[in-house]
């Protein structure tokens, strides 16, 4: 599914949003993004967008065990973002300028829309037409669906369930009563004053639906309603999917290749303690599909989205009895956990591979924020709708303390602030989960970091447009 900033709060708001209770054909595919404190500034434009291994299975040895795990694990079903109600704001000083900131499922009563529209003309008042799926018992294939690792579901896949378009609105009512009036925004949609952004995959745009109803709670849509942008999918820096083979390499060599020494042992200890063997025999996933036993992603995407949605976790079609126990899925959690904090942080070359993989998408929002400052730009908040993939990435760039899985909704807002007096200054907040990011990097705490010396550490992981692309081929 997917930030902000303040001082005299004239920079720029920037989220980064993962997708809420959204469905997917893997079962369940989330993203989010975070929230961060601040202090009294003025707020014009925002975004929203260690060398330990993990050796052992056993909850004593994870850092994110049940009885020990970090607020961003345990609030994985809803992730903490942006409200009222923990909203920190910097000193009167700083004026804010800018933000930037996925059993049987039941979509009945709500579907995908799709259509087009024109300008003028008699395509002006096309009506959108609304996905429903269903399964004719006349078509042969029919009963294979209802079988296997597929689940039987009037959805289609990926779609958003009805509870996560309802989180959707929400998170979209919380944004807007926090960053409202601190950065001016009118009551209808202005494409100069605020941008949405989705990527190529329907659930973003489904979400979007959701957070616009949110923020603009008294607009009625019609053609005059603003675009979502989006980026062509070879190129799209937010989901992403620009082409970098240099990126893809590096991953497979510190996973399946000849630097992925601890990522092969996690998988070869998880087939000999009989855990994957247990998921593949309540699942009937077989044991060769590679697909789900390169990594924990699937079972645990499926697993805590069931239970996110207070379903109860599966049995095996053919025998009741077998079923996948809490035990069992708070082992997959773990995992999981344990695995993205590996691929984005503590991995050989985990800070070039997030380098690589958002790169483009940091260059950008380096160009946002200098759009602001300079005066050429009117956009107040920036909004992107991504994936944890998303969010993972700028996590990893930014080199974030503490890592886990993002889970649904989580949020990261990157503020910029305008500090008028004594001197003037521009200056930039990065929330994470509602609160000031904390990193291993050399800018340490994000909270009212020097813009230069904020984009001059972009420059050092990216020195130039020219540099990721040769570094990617």
């Amino acid at each position: 599914m997917p930030s902000i900033l303040p001082a005299s709060l004239i920079g720029g708001f920037l989220c980064l949003w993962l997708l809420y209770g959204s469905v997917s054909s893997r079962d369940v595919e989330t993203t989010a993004l975070a929230r961060d404190e601040q202090s009294h500034e003025d707020f014009e434009h925002g975004v929203l967008i260690s060398d330990e291994s993990w050796q052992e299975f056993d909850a004593s040895s994870l850092a994110f065990s049940p009885s020990q795990a970090p607020r961003l694990v345990n609030d994985w079903c809803n992730m903490p973002h942006v409200t009222k109600e923990i909203y920190s704001a910097p000193s009167s000083e700083f004026v804010l300028k800018y933000v930037e900131e996925d059993t049987r499922w039941d979509c009945s009563g709500v579907g995908p829309l799709y259509g087009l529209r024109s300008q003028s003309g008699e395509g002006e008042n096309a009506n959108p037409a609304e996905w429903q799926a269903f399964v004719d018992s006349s078509n042969p294939f029919a009963a294979s669906r209802l079988k296997g690792p597929v689940i039987a579901s009037n959805c289609q896949f990926p779609q958003l369930t009805p509870g996560g378009l309802e989180d959707s609105i929400t998170h979209g009512a919380n944004l807007r009563e926090v960053y409202g009036s601190k950065l001016g925004l009118s009551n209808s949609p202005t494409a100069d004053e605020v941008i949405f952004r989705v990527t190529n995959n329907p659930l973003t745009s489904q979400v979007a639906s959701g957070i616009l109803k949110g923020f603009y709670p008294g607009h009625t849509y019609d053609i005059s309603a603003p675009p979502v942008l989006i980026q062509p999918s070879s190129i799209d820096s937010l989901e992403p999917r620009y082409s970098c083979p240099q990126a893809d390499s590096l991953r497979t060599s510190f996973t399946t290749g000849s630097n992925g020494s601890v990522w092969k042992a996690h998988l070869q200890r998880a087939h000999d303690d009989g855990t994957f063997g247990a998921l593949d025999g309540v699942s009937g996933i077989r044991p060769d599909d590679s697909g789900w036993h390169v990594s924990f992603d699937h079972y645990f995407d499926n697993l805590n989205a069931r239970q996110c949605h207070g379903k109860p976790l599966p049995c095996n079609v053919s025998n009741s009895s077998y079923c996948v126990s809490q035990q069992l899925a708070n082992k997959v959690y773990e995992i999981g956990n344990w695995e993205y904090s590996y691929l984005y942080r503590e991995a050989p070359g985990a800070l070039r591979y997030a380098t690589l993989k958002f790169g483009a998408w940091m260059l950008e929002l380096e160009s946002h924020l200098r759009g602001v400052v300079s005066g050429t730009s009117k956009v107040k908040y920036y909004h992107n709708i991504a994936h944890d993939g998303s969010i993972s990435s700028l996590l990893g760039f930014l080199q974030v303390s503490k890592m886990a899985w993002p889970g649904m909704g989580s949020e990261v807002v990157l503020e910029l602030y305008e500090r008028p007096t004594p001197s003037n200054g521009w200056f930039v907040r990065v929330l994470w989960s509602g609160t000031t990011m904390e990193t291993a990097s050399p800018l340490g705490v994000l909270d009212m970091i020097p813009l230069e010396k904020f984009t001059d550490y972009i420059h050092s992981l990216v020195p130039s447009g020219e540099w990721l692309l040769a570094a990617c081929s």
